[in-house]
C-alpha cells in the first residue's frame, strides 16, 4: 500500500503490509531485453540505472566502492548465520544463490571459498553481467572450475521452483524491487530447508534519509544520484515480520539482524542496533521438516 511509504517515526507497529507496495503508475516493468508483464518484480528504470554503471563496477575508488568495501562484512554476516545452528549433515559445501548479482563483486568472492560447491548468480541486466562475466574469466582459478560459478540474465520468476539452494543472497537489492512481498515469496522457493536466506537493505527512518540521500548522494557524491528511493526503503521489524505472519512463522527460524555504518575513511564497520536506523543485514533459516536433512 502506498501510504504505508510515507514518512514515519523511527519505531512503529511491524506492517506486513508495507511489503506489497504497488507500482507507480508511470514505471515499466522489464526483463532486461524488452518489456513484459510476466516479470513484474523488475523495473525498467532500475535495470537502465544499473547498466549504465556496468563499466565501472570493478573500480574499487568508482560509483561501486562502497559495495566493494562491505562484501567482507557480507562474508563475516553468512559465516555468523552458519554458526547459529550447528550443521545437519556431513555436508559442508554450500551451493549459493546470488539474487541482483551486479557486477559479481559477491558471486566471484563466494566461488573463491573451499566451501563453496556451487554459486549461481543471476540479474536481469545484460550489459552489468557481460563485465561480470568478463571479470570472472581473467581469474585462472574461477576459469579452471568450469562450472563452480554460472552467470545467468534470469529473474527470480525465471527459476524453476525445484532448483534450491544453501544460501540464497539479496546484498542490496530489495530496496530496488516494486513489490518486495511477490519478490520475497519467489525467493523463499529457493531455499533449501535447512539453508539461509540473507539480504541487506536499509531501514526507512530520517537518519538513513539523510546519511543515503542528502550525504552519499548529494554531497560527498560517493553514490551515483537516483541510486535510491527512500520511500523504498524497509525496516527490519518489516522484514521480520513479513517471514513471522501467518504460515511463515511454521517454515522460518533463527532470525538474526546486523546494523552497518560507513565511516569515511575506516569503511564500514558494525554497529549494535544499527538496523534500527540505518544500513543492515538480515539472515533467516528455513526450518528442516520432519524427516528433512540439508543432503542434496
Amino acid at each position: 500500500m502506498r501510504h504505508a511509504l510515507s514518512l514515519r517515526p523511527f519505531r512503529r507497529k511491524p506492517s506486513v503490509h508495507v511489503l506489497s507496495r504497488q507500482p507507480a503508475r508511470n514505471v515499466a516493468y522489464t526483463h532486461a531485453r524488452h518489456q513484459t508483464a510476466s516479470h513484474p518484480l523488475v523495473s525498467s528504470a532500475e535495470v537502465s540505472h544499473f547498466n549504465a554503471l556496468a563499466s565501472s563496477w570493478w573500480d574499487p575508488h568508482g560509483p561501486s566502492r562502497l559495495l566493494h568495501l562491505m562484501n567482507p562484512l557480507r562474508h563475516d554476516f553468512i559465516q555468523s548465520c552458519l554458526s547459529t545452528v550447528p550443521a545437519q549433515s556431513s555436508n559442508t559445501n554450500f551451493d549459493y544463490l546470488d539474487v541482483g548479482c551486479g557486477g559479481g563483486i559477491f558471486a566471484e568472492s563466494a566461488a573463491r571459498l573451499p566451501g563453496t560447491s556451487s554459486v549461481t548468480a543471476i540479474d536481469p541486466s545484460e550489459e552489468v553481467l557481460r563485465v561480470a562475466q568478463q571479470h570472472a574469466r581473467r581469474d585462472p582459478v574461477l576459469a579452471s572450475e568450469s562450472g563452480k560459478l554460472q552467470y545467468r540474465q534470469q529473474t527470480i520468476e525465471d527459476l524453476p521452483p525445484h532448483n534450491q539452494y544453501d544460501v540464497l543472497t539479496l546484498f542490496e537489492v530489495l530496496e530496488h524491487v516494486p513489490s518486495p512481498s511477490s519478490f520475497l515469496e519467489h525467493c523463499a522457493t529457493h531455499v533449501r530447508p535447512g539453508g539461509w536466506l540473507v539480504l541487506s537493505t536499509i531501514a526507512r527512518t530520517w537518519t538513513s534519509w539523510l546519511t543515503t540521500k542528502v550525504m552519499a548522494e548529494s554531497v560527498l557524491r560517493i553514490v551515483p544520484q537516483g541510486t535510491h528511493d527512500w520511500r523504498k526503503y524497509l525496516n527490519e521489524e518489516e522484514v521480520r515480520g513479513w517471514f513471522e505472519h501467518g504460515d511463515r512463522k511454521e517454515i522460518w527460524e533463527h532470525p538474526r539482524a546486523m546494523g552497518v555504518v560507513y565511516v569515511p575513511g575506516l569503511g564500514w564497520r558494525e554497529v549494535r542496533g544499527g538496523e534500527e536506523w540505518g544500513n543492515y543485514f538480515f539472515g533467516i533459516r528455513k526450518r528442516i521438516g520432519d524427516g528433512g536433512s540439508l543432503e542434496k
